[in-house]
């Protein structure tokens, strides 16, 4: 938790909770904020917080994702059809590695274009055996 707190306090999404920073508001409770990304992959990318500063999704209670996801479940097809499209990307990245800028649980809505330029990642291929010790490895670290 001293990870957390040291963070809180440099947050720029705790700012925007606090009203500290500007934000486009599309939605707010008393958990969860929505409001549109500042640097948008496309127009009407929107990024959905918990109220309350969390890391990422390893720190998050289980009580407050649910409140969180049921928020982006709400905004999805209003961000579509905003952006006049018949697609959209739901995404969660988690540590630096795993791509996350912003130290504070979010999820983003991207609205999908045809021809857009965004890209997904590679594909792996498992070698022969391999697939299988993951499986175990993975099942071993949820005892």
């Amino acid at each position: 938790m001293l990870r957390l707190m040291n963070n809180m306090e440099n947050c720029i999404f705790c700012k925007i909770v606090k009203g500290e920073l500007p934000s486009l508001k599309v939605y707010e409770d008393d958990d969860v904020l929505a409001f549109l990304d500042l640097v948008a992959v496309n127009k009407g990318h929107t990024l959905v917080i918990p109220k309350q500063h969390y890391y990422n999704l390893e720190d998050t209670p289980e009580e407050l994702i649910a409140k969180v996801m049921a928020v982006v479940r709400k905004i999805a097809p209003a961000v579509k059809k905003a952006a006049d499209t018949d697609g959209f990307v739901v995404t969660q990245l988690n540590g630096k590695t795993g791509g996350q800028v912003v130290p504070h649980l979010h999820f983003h809505i991207i609205p999908r274009l045809k021809d857009d330029g965004l890209k997904f990642w590679p594909q792996a291929e498992y070698v022969e055996g391999e697939r299988e010790d993951y499986w175990k490895r993975i099942l071993a670290e949820m005892k």
